[in-house]
């Protein structure tokens, strides 16, 4: 019986090996193509090492190109709305988790019904909101839709998290004498680290990466966001540079790769670990 666990151990590690090769061949691609001097990925001449090979292309994302300037205008977005979506979500999520009020149901299907609907649907609408307010091609307007957007889901992911939490332990913290408002800094938050951490990671990647909206109500070149700037470098077929525009696309990668390897071990651990720790 051992033996075949360990058959059926080493054929699923070579799947799993397989598909991480699988994942990574359109990554190791895309920096073959940055390091390439010619501008064609698909031609019959094409390496996958690259025969002309030069970093001419990731001198032009940081110098010829305004990218450091659309990371900017990420950042800038990209941490006020995760910011705004926890602060938002967290004492949301503990009050439909906690609170026994009327309506506390109806509430949190409305919220999921709210977010069922595709982001395009609303499109129209939000800019018939932010137009008269002098919101549209500003950065307070795309935060605002971002944080409507990602609030809801920071705050029905968290909830899910926090009803799985004892209550007894709030109970006994009840009896020392704490109020709600230690409950959440002492008791929830410590405890509900990891869905914080992961929760957060996830509203990230979402701005990060978000088109849409950053195309729609922001224009010209100095307020676009990532996503809109890479577009705009390969935009068409023959004023475009794809060796510039795979640079680009692997050095906005690595905030995010950065920050994710460094909160690996965060999400990772559960419930359990935020006990003892405690």
């Amino acid at each position: 019986m051992k033996k075949l666990e360990r058959i059926g151990l080493f054929i699923l590690n070579i799947f799993f090996i397989t598909v991480c090769f699988g994942v990574m061949v359109p990554i190791l691609y895309a920096f073959s193509v940055s390091l390439n001097a010619g501008n064609s990925i698909l031609g019959s001449d094409f390496s996958f090492i690259p025969r002309a090979f030069t970093l001419n292309n990731y001198r032009a994302v940081l110098f010829d190109q305004p990218v450091l300037l659309w990371l900017g205008n990420t950042v800038i977005l990209a941490v006020s709305s995760v910011t705004i979506s926890m602060l938002v979500a967290v004492p949301g999520a503990f009050s439909l988790s906690r609170l026994k009020f009327r309506g506390r149901k109806h509430i949190v299907k409305g919220l999921i019904l709210l977010y069922s609907f595709p982001a395009i649907l609303s499109m129209f609408a939000i800019y018939r909101l932010l137009s008269p307010l002098g919101l549209i091609n500003t950065k307070i307007g795309l935060i605002i839709i971002y944080v409507g957007t990602m609030a809801i889901f920071g705050l029905l992911n968290l909830k899910g998290y926090f009803d799985s939490i004892p209550g007894e332990i709030e109970e006994a913290a009840g009896i020392d004498g704490a109020n709600t408002f230690q409950k959440i800094t002492l008791i929830m938050l410590p405890l509900a680290k990891p869905a914080l951490i992961v929760t957060g990671m996830m509203v990230l990647i979402y701005v990060w990466n978000e088109y849409i909206y950053a195309i729609t109500f922001m224009t010209g070149q100095s307020n676009y966001t990532l996503a809109a700037g890479l577009y705009s470098l390969q935009a068409t077929e023959m004023s475009g540079s794809w060796p510039v525009f795979a640079a680009a696309s692997l050095v906005v990668s690595l905030p995010i790769l950065v920050i994710f390897f460094a909160i690996q071990k965060y999400m990772v651990s559960g419930l359990t670990a935020g006990g003892v720790k405690m």
